[in-house]
């Protein structure tokens, strides 16, 4: 879905990738009715599927599709996703200053390794922090590590260990760091917005709230769009 909101020349664009239609349409609607004043804001909102390898290949493709004609300036991963309590409650929104793959890599005698201590690959990619402050004062949401995994969490064992191993967590998706990766490829920075739908731990679809999630995820857009419409185009600043 392209979502095209400009007034004056046009200049290069935002990618916003969602995992599913549900919270493309929530982002996009947003985007839409957005009330931005002068300037540019040309959001494309694609869904690019569920994972970390659907999101990277998803969206490295229409980045690259992009590229001869008029580049992204930036990318960003949105979504619904867990929140690890008291910290990212049901019905709140986290802006990552760390996108990080909480799975990948190896199980070892003393525990799970990342693949960095392998020696190769990489496991994090971090948001312009001046980007994700914005983001964050607009549309009152935490900041903190958005952790993307290939397999949800299900039990309360798995959260505290993920806990251990990442302190600093908020919120767990399956896209972030694979919408990250295919953006660092390209050279482009990244952005990532969850809204929380469930607490991290056992698994109780009684507990979700989808609606709710998808009503805040749109929410942060349309909060957030004069600050996407800013750093698009004003360029991109270096912290």
């Amino acid at each position: 879905m392209v979502v095209q909101v400009r007034e004056g020349l046009l200049t290069p664009r935002v990618l916003v990738a969602t995992a599913v239609p549900a919270e493309r349409d929530a982002v996009a609607g947003a985007l839409s009715g957005a009330g931005l004043g002068p300037g540019v804001l040309d959001a494309d909102v694609l869904a690019v599927g569920v994972g970390p390898a659907a999101a990277a290949a998803g969206t490295a493709t229409a980045l690259a599709r992009a590229a001869a004609d008029r580049p992204y300036g930036l990318v960003v991963s949105a979504g619904i996703g867990g929140g690890f309590p008291p910290h990212a409650p049901v019905g709140s929104l986290v802006v990552a200053d760390e996108i990080t793959v909480a799975d990948l890599g190896a199980e070892t005698p003393g525990g799970f390794a990342p693949v960095t201590e392998l020696g190769f690959g990489a496991v994090t990619h971090r948001p312009p922090r001046s980007l994700v402050r914005e983001a964050a004062d607009a549309c009152g949401a935490a900041t903190g590590t958005v952790l993307t995994v290939s397999t949800v969490t299900g039990s309360a064992e798995r959260a505290a260990e993920l806990l251990r191993r990442h302190p600093r967590a908020l919120a767990e998706a399956m896209e972030g760091f694979g919408v990250a990766e295919a953006a660092a490829l390209h050279g482009l920075p990244v952005l990532e917005i969850r809204a929380v739908s469930n607490p991290v731990g056992p698994r109780d679809r009684a507990a979700w709230r989808i609606g709710e999630a998808l009503t805040a995820l749109g929410d942060a857009f349309g909060k957030c769009a004069p600050v996407l419409r800013s750093w698009n185009t004003h360029g991109i600043p270096q912290d």
